[in-house]
């Protein structure tokens, strides 16, 4: 069983970023590396392929400490040091600053954005031309329903996307692979559990709508797929 997840974390992820063009040779990739299974089997991932491709590219772990106070960032530098990774930590305060008393509504947007503001000056700072993220395709799935819900919109994460005309790109190895089958793996890999701290871990709105998929999920084991390629299949005809 452990080599099937294997094989097909690796299968899934080299699809998506055959699939997208996401690496190029000579590519330097800023990994965000958050302490989640996600990011560290993202990060993982990511340089064992380097043995495995025909081109040649760079990767730098980076993680932003939220100031939770939960030492993330003393946690994750014994992790990057003992596996040699090269890696840049920075340390802030953004987390209790969303979390303040003038933003009750939706703290982990802000706090989000500030730590991506982070990641992106450390990208530049090393003169990263791409960002990873852990991102997979249950979180795309239910980022199209939390734009729906609470941003009006019909959008959700896009597999490549470019900033600064081009100067940075983000990708997402990880879009096509269900989340399912990186807890497994991040099992087998026996990676640290990191915890961040927050104090809203596991009541974000993120949360309630996964609860809210995972019903009809158990319902009938199509509709995952169904929304995923519904996606690709926008009719733009038959929208307002």
């Amino acid at each position: 069983m452990s080599k099937f997840v294997v094989k097909e974390i690796r299968h899934l992820m080299g699809k998506g970023i055959h699939t997208r063009e996401m690496l190029k040779d000579g590519d330097h990739v800023l990994v965000a590396v958050s302490g989640g299974k996600d990011s560290l089997s993202l990060l993982w991932l990511l340089k064992e392929r380097i043995k495995r491709v025909p081109i040649e590219y760079r990767i730098t772990a980076a993680h932003v400490d939220p100031g939770f106070g939960a030492d993330s960032a003393g946690h994750l530098e014994s992790f990057f040091s003992d596996h040699g990774f090269d890696y840049k930590i920075t340390k802030g305060d953004m987390g209790p600053k969303a979390h303040g008393p003038d933003n009750k509504e939706n703290p982990c947007f802000l706090c989000s954005r500030l730590r991506r503001k982070v990641l992106f000056e450390t990208a530049a700072g090393l003169g990263c031309n791409k960002i990873a993220f852990g991102h997979h395709k249950d979180d795309v799935i239910e980022t199209f329903f939390l734009n729906v819900f609470y941003g009006a919109s019909i959008s959700t994460m896009k597999p490549v996307q470019e900033f600064f005309e081009g100067a940075l790109t983000v990708i997402r190895p990880l879009y096509m692979t269900p989340e399912d089958i990186i807890r497994r793996y991040a099992r087998i890999m026996d990676f640290p559990e990191i915890d961040l701290g927050c104090p809203t871990a596991g009541s974000s709105k993120r949360e309630e709508v996964k609860k809210m998929l995972h019903h009809f999920y158990r319902t009938n084991k199509k509709i995952k797929g169904n929304i995923f390629h519904a996606l690709h299949n926008v009719q733009k005809d038959y929208l307002l």
